[in-house]
């Protein structure tokens, strides 16, 4: 019967949130029933799109919910053994008992870390691959503007873009995300939104305008972006960054979708489920062969888990962010 720690949210955030907002709670948990399995949780999977479900959807004083990577260590349920990994979203926790409702038997590529089965070759890859090619109806050549490419998300975009022939644009916060999109991912133009007005660099980066823009931030990005979007551009939804803690974004050309006739539709994975076989062969190919690249930043313990989230909205990670529970 292993003791399991756990990250609970203990009140509500007003803005950003702060390590106030959680705690760190011992539990035992049982040994596995009949038809259900014992999970030791080996990675945790941080995004921003848990920040909403702290204003509401979270449960206060339970277990947060999340991505998560785990190993069977028992096992009383048909088709799972011990040793198997499984991945699901029961979260921030070390140990949990469940049934098979909610768990996904994972079988890793030998060839590749298991950490990228946690971004790009899980699910914010998947969201990527399917927001744009899907949603966005994205065509070869085309002109693609990404905002916050340096992301999990964004910088998986932002590379299959390139990877279908298109002129891309990536904006980051940071001059070493900056360096890492233009000098290794090898985008045509890289915006750093927090030294430049994002609407001026914007218009001098696309002087053919926009087909596509992946959206992860809303705001002044949206805008700036609708004020180059092409006739029947396309705008994927993916994240309202900049209003996460603020609870608004505030638009002021809305009317341009409109003039141009732009499609503009959010999304989630569900949506395109029936993309996930072609999404695995595309991108465990791209990654083996070098020509979809990645970035980690990884902390390791529970105890570090709301810091990573913290540290994440405010754009201190590199790529991906990850808790590492145990090996």
């Amino acid at each position: 019967m292993p003791k399991s720690r756990e990250i609970h949210l203990v009140q509500r955030p007003t803005g950003a949130p702060t390590p106030d907002d959680f705690a760190m709670v011992e539990r035992e948990v049982g040994d596995a029933a009949d038809g259900q399995v014992l999970v030791q949780n080996l990675l945790m999977s941080v995004d921003p799109a848990m920040r909403p479900r702290l204003t509401a959807g979270q449960a206060l004083d339970e277990a947060m919910m999340g991505g998560a990577l785990g190993r069977v260590v028992q096992s009383k349920l048909d088709g799972f053994a011990v040793g198997d990994l499984v991945t699901h979203r029961l979260g921030f926790r070390e140990y949990f008992t469940s049934e098979a409702r909610g768990l996904t038997k994972l079988t890793p590529d030998p060839d590749l870390p298991l950490t990228v089965h946690m971004h790009a070759l899980g699910g914010t890859g998947f969201t990527a691959y399917g927001g744009l090619l899907h949603i966005g109806q994205l065509k070869d050549g085309e002109q693609v503007f990404v905002s916050t490419a340096g992301g999990a998300v964004g910088s998986v975009a932002a590379q299959i873009a390139k990877l279908k022939g298109c002129y891309v644009v990536g904006s980051t916060g940071s001059d070493a995300k900056a360096a890492w999109l233009r000098d290794t991912v090898g985008l045509d133009a890289v915006i750093n939104y927090k030294t430049v007005p994002i609407r001026q660099a914007l218009e001098e980066a696309t002087p053919k305008g926009l087909d596509v823009y992946f959206d992860n931030v809303g705001g002044d990005h949206l805008e700036a972006a609708l004020r180059r979007m092409n006739t029947l551009g396309r705008v994927p939804v993916c994240g309202f960054i900049s209003g996460y803690n603020s609870g608004h974004s505030n638009v002021s050309n809305l009317s341009n979708i409109i003039y141009s006739r732009v499609m503009l539709r959010g999304f989630v994975a569900p949506d395109f489920m029936h993309l996930y076989p072609d999404f695995l062969r595309d991108m465990a190919g791209w990654l083996k062969d070098g020509r979809v690249k990645y970035q980690e930043t990884i902390v390791d313990g529970i105890a570090a888990a709301p810091g990573a989230l913290i540290g994440l909205m405010a754009g201190q990670n590199a790529g991906k962010m990850l808790v590492r529970l145990a090996s």
